[in-house]
């Protein structure tokens, strides 16, 4: 099973951001270590570790930083979008037809549940081929009452822990991905910033949002005039100041990147609503509160 690669991760924490009970003391979540090796030559190991209620903390962020925490918004349709977006992740769904630059996440996560043995409700789990099953945002609304996106959006807010999870595995094994990508005279300094980030839990944090909201940066797909936006850019771009932190450079790194994306995009809709709220989105990339855990 999938799951079982997942040497650590406790079901119990992840289960918390589902509404299941985790007072209890949980065990520390280490997803295991992620072989960065290029041509030969080892650069290093980078682990993404957090506590259950760390993760618990990481997947709510997500969803206040995609939906404000609102309900409505897990299965929603954004204006200037060819497809909806679904979950705390906002993970996106093509209508049939449509060939997006971005990419398709949701069928990806259906999979991983089907996987985990998730009950899937009927309709979606038979649906054939597997495309969005609107044509365009006013299809959406007409329907956007009706029971089947009423039943969606239970079901998406009942299984918010197993989004949380598929969530942290795409991350971790975009890691070596990242590298293996990076030109070969920078790869020591991308592995050393990813380490960097790594040790921490908001930098854990930063790595796992960034990674669901924009991207690996790997797609020949997403860019703009020749210049991508994920998180491979993101870590080519940090440098500061030795004294400032990693997760201080990633930050200042990512909305110069998500800056040059704007002013690079045909459509104005970037610059004049979408960049401030990207911008507004990395100030989250600070360390969390002290978590609690009762004995």
């Amino acid at each position: 099973m999938v799951f079982k690669t997942l040497s650590a991760i406790t079901l119990a924490g992840l289960l918390g951001l589902a509404g299941c009970d985790s007072d209890k003391k949980l065990a520390a979540i280490d997803s295991g270590r992620v072989d960065t090796t290029s041509a030969g030559i080892q650069i290093g190991d980078i682990s993404l570790a957090l506590t259950s209620a760390q993760l618990d903390w990481v997947g709510q962020q997500i969803f206040r930083n995609e939906c404000a925490g609102r309900f409505q918004c897990l299965v929603h349709w954004n204006d200037g979008e060819a497809f909806p977006s679904l979950g705390i992740g906002h993970f996106i769904w093509y209508p049939k037809g449509v060939e997006g630059r971005f990419v398709e996440s949701f069928p990806a996560l259906v999979e991983y549940m089907e996987q985990r043995q998730v009950n899937i409700p009927e309709w979606l789990r038979t649906l054939e081929p597997f495309d969005a099953p609107w044509d365009d945002k006013d299809d959406f609304l007409a329907v956007d009452d009706s029971p089947r996106l009423a039943e969606l959006r239970e079901f998406l807010a009942g299984t918010q822990g197993i989004q949380a999870e598929f969530i942290f595995r795409r991350a971790r094994k975009s890691l070596g991905q990242i590298v293996e990508a990076t030109p070969a005279d920078q790869q020591s300094d991308v592995a050393a910033r990813l380490d960097a980030l790594a040790q921490t839990p908001g930098g854990v944090y930063a790595i796992i949002d960034y990674v669901n909201f924009k991207g690996e940066g790997l797609s020949p797909t997403e860019r703009y005039n020749n210049r991508g936006w994920g998180l491979l850019q993101v870590l080519l771009e940090m440098s500061g100041p030795s004294d400032r932190s990693a997760l201080e450079q990633f930050r200042e790194a990512a909305a110069t990147v998500l800056t040059r994306r704007a002013e690079n995009a045909e459509d104005p809709i970037e610059r004049e609503r979408w960049l401030p709220g990207w911008l507004r989105r990395l100030e989250t990339y600070k360390e969390p509160p002290v978590l609690k855990i009762s004995e």
